[in-house]
């Protein structure tokens, strides 16, 4: 009966409030205590008994009372954080206060005058006692003293860690505890395991939740491409002024690391032990990525001798991105890649008893997570790909990419499972690493094979491209990018493989196709050069590319003669209008897919998304390096006039060719893809529709890198023709035996030099990353529903 009586003194307290008109004194303690000394709520009992358009006419209609409540609770966690909460009482007090600042936040956040509010020094007026939150500190905001207190409270004996007290008579001082003690897990940099304890994690996961309620004030702001706008509540959290941020930082990162959501492999394990520690991972490996969102003072490029003033004020170093970037030892790497690892894998391990093994749902948050890693920390990058455990993390990514590519709502997931590959596509180590077996059977709704993990990663490509959404198409230059990377490593391709490839080709060639958008033709560029590296560079072990080139010459020959005239054009383009779809999806040969694979399905109806802006083209994303003799990269300069008078701006917006400089391609980063999906449709240029003209069709045509494999057809023709005639051969297997002992060593033209299109980062890819890691946060915590039917601007919520 007590919870149902606490329940209703409590929504009997959030009426008064409600009701008052009269502001309410600060030291009134028997109105205020109501809200936290008597009550025991949940979070969801604090989610429903405290509505929305109650809050909202509190703060418009005796924003004194709103601001006094505020105030209040964040001073009952500062005693708490100062008394170390000896009793129940008291850590009851902190848990209700916690509640209720994470219901009421994302209500100050979205009006744009109460913004400022927690950064006030003085607080609102109409309250005595507001010197009594801490005489020294008399000027600390209020956003300042959470912080703080929230940070203490994470480190507090006997509330979210174990007590070090050697008697029952000794007392831990909050002041003085070395939080580096307490660090919540072993792993990166602390070696001793506490024991599991459930209240623990409950509690910790609370103080978690409020403290990624008071960084989302980032949801509250449009997008804006100037990246110098830091989130204010992130950087005082991750500043010296913390003095827990290291151990704080090495508690998220071990408590994610170490975590295993199978447990001891009893089946439906799950089911019987309610699983504390994965809602805690869950929240860590959040507030770990909003953490990370900004390197604080260091900024991504060189700055410009223009830029230097404004990088003086871009804020404190934050602690967390230099305690990222500075782990260095083997054993860390090891136990943080194994860790992302198994859980990236997990939803992907199939039993034989039904629905047995947890799955977690959190696999977004970790590749952002992995992302950061990689971004910030070369020495894990380098790690990652010294050995075949990156193909640990290549598999789990190519199952996402496989199982999300006819759901629209996951098109961010997409993306980022694209830009990593991107990234990791960039060091050769990635391309020598694909080479590996693949032997792993994870059920995927893609063709059987033999083969390689770049097998693999081909054919799930080619199932994105002919079996994604429409709205995936931005996303093809990207994955041909990777492909043209990886290709001068590639020992053998399977025949399922080569011939994807060739479909590939086939598809993107077409008139219609070629004829249609202005940059359509780039994917043949970069197929070809594909083909080019794999003829110069590793002609000997792939016969089963090269008998797919040889069968499929014809491709080859009518893209040499494509024809430019004005009525081929118009043709091509009427084709079009009959048949809008991107490509033929007849011509591949699907064969059985995977057993124990489940087809791609477009989302439920109902499911909510968000919207993310539109992402830099592949030229913005990349900058282009030459592989030299001795396998190190070097930047390719450009030498054209027209850059070298421009090249300040270009560096500076991170373009990389002159058009893109013309001011509208660098604005459309920052409209929502929805958008520029209504700007394209409207109008494909400024002024006019575009259309192929004869001219245009000639500018690129004369610069198809057709040379080699013309030469490799010249040469190989006639001889497989001769050995068919000559043996009356249908046999394919005798082909390749052919093929495979052949060379072509002194009759192919001057191998040309390797190109590596490296990741680069800039404006519009961060801002991608903000709205999409936002929008995760947003969706992912729906119990309780913290920011949903609260104004968002950062991106538009969309239901399926």
């Amino acid at each position: 009966m007590g919870s149902t009586d606490s329940k209703l003194n409590f929504r009997k307290a959030v009426i008064q409030l409600t009701t008052k008109t009269q502001p309410v004194e600060a030291t009134d303690d028997a109105f205020w205590d109501q809200f936290w000394a008597d009550t025991t709520t949940t979070v969801q009992d604090v989610f429903a008994l405290v509505p929305a358009a109650e809050i909202r006419a509190v703060r418009e209609e005796s924003p004194s009372n709103l601001a006094t409540l505020c105030y209040k609770a964040v001073e009952k966690l500062v005693q708490g954080a100062e008394s170390g909460c000896p009793t129940e009482r008291e850590k009851q007090i902190i848990l209700n206060c916690t509640r209720i600042l994470t219901r009421i936040l994302p209500y100050i956040f979205e009006d744009q005058d109460w913004r400022g509010f927690f950064w006030s020094t003085v607080p609102g007026a109409g309250r005595a006692g507001a010197d009594e939150l801490d005489d020294d500190d008399g000027a600390r905001p209020l956003a300042e003293s959470l912080l703080l207190a929230i940070a203490d409270l994470l480190f507090c004996p006997d509330f979210t860690v174990h007590s070090h007290r050697r008697g029952p008579d000794s007392v831990e001082s909050m002041q003085s505890i070395d939080s580096c003690e307490y660090i919540w897990e072993s792993g990166v940099g602390f070696a001793q395991s506490p024991p599991l304890n459930y209240i623990h994690d409950l509690n910790r996961s609370e103080l978690l939740r409020l403290l990624l309620t008071c960084f989302s004030e980032a949801m509250y702001l449009p997008p804006s491409s100037d990246n110098n706008v830091l989130n204010p509540w992130v950087t005082f959290f991750c500043s010296a002024e913390n003095r827990h941020a290291l151990p704080l930082f090495t508690s998220l990162l071990n408590v994610v690391c170490a975590y295993d959501p199978v447990g001891y492999g009893i089946p439906y394990n799950h089911l019987l032990f309610s699983d504390y520690r994965e809602q805690l991972v869950e929240q860590a490996v959040q507030i770990l990525i909003v953490t990370l969102e900004h390197d604080g003072g260091v900024p991504h490029r060189p700055p410009s001798p223009s830029s230097m003033e404004e990088q003086e004020s871009a804020g404190p170093e934050n602690l967390f991105v230099n305690y990222l970037s500075r782990i260095h030892r083997e054993e860390d790497f090891d136990f943080v890649l194994k860790g992302l690892a198994r859980l990236l894998t997990n939803p992907l391990t199939q039993t034989y008893l039904p629905n047995s093994t947890k799955k977690i749902q959190f696999h977004q948050e970790l590749l952002v997570l992995f992302w950061k890693l990689c971004d910030f920390n070369k020495k894990f990058l380098f790690f990652v790909l010294k050995s075949s455990d990156v193909l640990d993390i290549l598999v789990p990514i190519l199952y996402y990419l496989n199982d999300a590519r006819a759901d629209q709502s996951r098109v961010g997931l997409m993306h980022i499972g694209v830009f990593i590959l991107l990234l990791l596509s960039g060091e050769r180590n990635f391309g020598v690493r694909l080479n590996k077996p693949y032997s792993v059977h994870v059920p995927m709704d893609i063709p059987v094979f033999t083969g390689t993990h770049a097998d693999l990663l081909i054919v799930v490509f080619h199932k994105i491209i002919t079996t994604g959404h429409q709205r995936l198409q931005p996303l093809f230059d990207c994955l041909l990018t990777i492909v043209v990377n990886v290709s001068p490593y590639l020992k053998s391709l399977s025949m399922v493989a080569a011939n994807k490839l060739l479909h590939l080709l086939e598809a993107f060639s077409t008139t219609w196709f070629l004829f249609s958008a202005a940059q359509n033709h780039h994917l043949v560029f970069f197929l070809l050069e594909a083909f080019n590296n794999i003829i110069q560079y590793q002609f000997d072990g792939n016969c089963n590319l090269v008998y797919a080139i040889i069968r499929k010459r014809n491709v080859f020959h009518q893209l040499a003669n494509l024809p430019s005239d004005p009525g081929t054009i118009q043709k091509a383009l009427q084709r079009k209008k009959k048949s809008p779809d991107v490509i033929s999806r007849t011509s591949s040969q699907e064969t059985v897919s995977m057993e124990g694979s489940h087809p791609a399905v477009p989302a439920e109806p109902g499911t909510l998304k968000t919207s993310l802006v539109a992402m830099p083209g592949i030229d913005k994303l990349t900058e282009k390096s030459q592989v030299s003799e001795d396998g190190t990269m070097v930047s390719v300069t450009k030498m054209n006039s027209s850059h070298v008078a421009r090249s300040d701006q270009s560096a500076a917006a991170g373009t990389s060719d002159t058009e893109s400089i013309s001011g509208r391609d660098s604005e459309d980063v920052f409209y929502t893809e929805a958008e520029m999906e209504r700007r394209r449709l409207s109008s494909a240029s400024s002024t006019s529709f575009w259309t192929a003209t004869p001219e245009w069709v000639m500018s690129w045509k004369c610069k198809l890198p057709l040379q080699t494999i013309m030469r490799l057809l010249q040469v190989l023709v006639p001889q497989v023709e001769k050995i068919c005639i000559d043996k009356g051969l249908t046999d394919e297997s005798e082909i390749l035996k052919f093929l495979q002992h052949g060379t072509l060593v002194g009759l192919l033209p001057v191998p040309h030099p390797i190109l590596i299109r490296k990741y680069q980062a800039n404006a519009g890819t961060a801002m991608w990353f903000r709205t999409y890691m936002w929008g995760v946060v947003y969706l992912r915590n729906v119990d309780p529903p913290i920011w949903y039917d609260t104004d968002v601007r950062l991106f538009e919520i969309q239901r399926m």
